[in-house]
């Protein structure tokens, strides 16, 4: 019975996470231009045939990037809700959920110059 209802609560918990990432895609703007880099980029692997190494740093740096989006979405929403009104203390936790999204892009960029450029060029 136990389980049971452990194999249940997983099959809740991945439809709770499928259905936050959706609703991620078809309702945040950022998601969405990084979701379709995303795509251009996967396609450019597939093009220039890279390596398993290169696909994994790839897959990992996507993953990477979307989801500290994704959480930086979360704060936003979070805080905004807390405290609708312009608030120096919920702008200061915005822009340091802002800056891990950018370190994430940065490392990603990083990594796509490291795996593409010697191919381009």
């Amino acid at each position: 019975m136990a389980e049971e209802s452990l194999i249940r609560n997983r099959f809740k918990g991945f439809y709770y996470a499928f259905k936050g990432a959706l609703l991620l895609l078809r309702t945040e703007s950022s998601i969405q231009v990084q979701f379709c880099i995303s795509i251009l980029i996967t396609a450019a692997g597939f093009y220039f045939g890279i390596s398993p190494i290169e696909w994994i740093s790839q897959t990992l740096a996507i993953g990477l990037v979307m989801g500290i989006e994704g959480v930086n979405t979360a704060v936003e929403k979070l805080s905004d809700y807390i405290q609708p009104d312009r608030d120096p203390k919920i702008g200061f936790i915005k822009d340091i959920s802002a800056g891990a999204v950018m370190f994430a892009a940065i490392a990603a960029s990083i990594v796509g110059l490291i795996i593409y450029v010697p191919r381009i060029f």
